[in-house]
């Protein structure tokens, strides 16, 4: 039940809620900004502690700072590349990470508190309030797998995290963003038809081809793939490696993750097939929907993966500076967002529901589904 004094002003109460969940996928994609900036100045491993609460307070004296810099100086980091660094550079590290987990903090309270809020007020039905509960579960998780792969890179020998694992973390926080948009995009106040069944299967497609892009791009980012090969078409002269050098490791199932060849290779070609299939989607949609919201979104996304594959050659003939590969990175959150909005409005949206008042206003890439005049 929607309270009556919501009703009589007209409001919708479903805009809150979709605001609050848009501004949750903000702050993933800003969780995943800085933890890629943390990555790419090697300030991940820092910290060598996980205190989900203590944790929140930085060191506040110089004594605290020595302490945090002699456990960083225990570890295999220090020992191998960073032999002889000073305390104020340390400080820059462990300001990165400590961001990156205090912002990791945060998005779990902006999630939680209004969570509590909405849910006393009736605000969330019963499937919202099941997608809700999931997507808290794989925060939790989410967590937890950050610490995992963190204490990868503590082990003797390592001087960064493993890459499976960095894949792992990477592409859960991408779910958690796929996750907030879907249910936010079901929150539409407004009808929508469904697309057609082969554009709905296509639509749907997209954004796990998407995810399956952002691991291998993982896998990529931890095994320092794109610092070798930084030719494109070709990789240093083929267009396709020897065979014996995509699975010259052995066990041969390990190549797809330590293999820099075969990893960057994968990455590649599963570009390739995500810039054809949103393409031919594109085309399908203008021509079977021509000048409907569908099509639109459709013609969006062709054109960010274009734009995300372009800056993906840029980042790699660059060798990878970290300005390309930090904007590689978030560009795919982008991509993402607008594949899994397409997904969730071809499905088709219900009228809101009775006495909610006047329409709503699209969010962001919703704007693509209303017919202009």
């Amino acid at each position: 039940m929607m309270p009556a004094a919501t009703a009589r002003s007209g409001r919708n109460p479903r805009r809150a809620v979709r605001g609050w969940l848009y501004l949750l996928a903000a702050l993933v994609v800003a969780m995943v900004a800085v933890g890629g900036a943390t990555r790419l100045t090697g300030s991940g491993l820092s910290i060598t502690e996980w205190r989900p609460v203590t944790g929140a307070v930085p060191p506040l004296s110089a004594e605290a700072w020595t302490a945090e810099f002699e456990k960083y100086k225990d570890t295999p980091q220090y020992r191998i590349l960073n032999q002889g660094m000073g305390l104020a550079d340390f400080k820059v590290l462990y300001g990165w990470e400590w961001g990156h987990r205090l912002l990791g903090r945060i998005v779990g309270l902006v999630f939680f508190l209004p969570l509590l809020w909405f849910w006393w007020r009736g605000r969330l039905s019963r499937r919202l309030g099941l997608g809700l509960l999931c997507l808290g579960i794989l925060g939790g998780l989410q967590g937890a797998i950050g610490w995992i792969m963190v204490a990868s890179g503590l082990q003797p020998g390592m001087t960064a995290v493993a890459p499976i694992k960095l894949a792992l973390h990477l592409t859960t926080a991408s779910l958690i963003l796929a996750g907030l948009v879907w249910l936010a995009a079901g929150e539409r106040g407004e009808a929508i038809a469904p697309a057609p069944r082969r554009l709905r299967a296509t639509a749907l497609l997209l954004p796990a081809l998407v995810l399956l892009q952002i691991f291998l791009g993982g896998l990529v980012a931890g095994s320092h793939a794109g610092l070798v090969y930084n030719t494109w078409p070709s990789m240093n002269g083929d267009l396709i490696p020897p065979v014996e050098g995509l699975f010259v490791v052995r066990p041969w199932i390990e190549n797809f993750v330590d293999n820099a060849t075969l990893v960057q290779f994968n990455h590649r070609m599963t570009a390739y097939l995500l810039v054809t299939v949103a393409i031919l989607h594109a085309l399908d949609a203008i021509v079977s929907r021509p000048g409907s919201g569908a099509a639109r979104r459709a013609i969006g996304i062709a054109g960010l993966t274009l734009a995300q594959a372009m800056l993906g050659i840029t980042a790699l003939l660059l060798a990878v500076p970290l300005w390309a590969a930090l904007a590689h990175q978030v560009f795919a959150m982008a991509v993402l967002t607008m594949a899994v909005v397409h997904a969730r409005l071809s499905r088709g949206t219900v009228v809101a529901r009775a006495g909610t008042g006047v329409p709503e206003t699209p969010f962001g890439y919703e704007a693509m589904s209303v017919r202009r005049a």
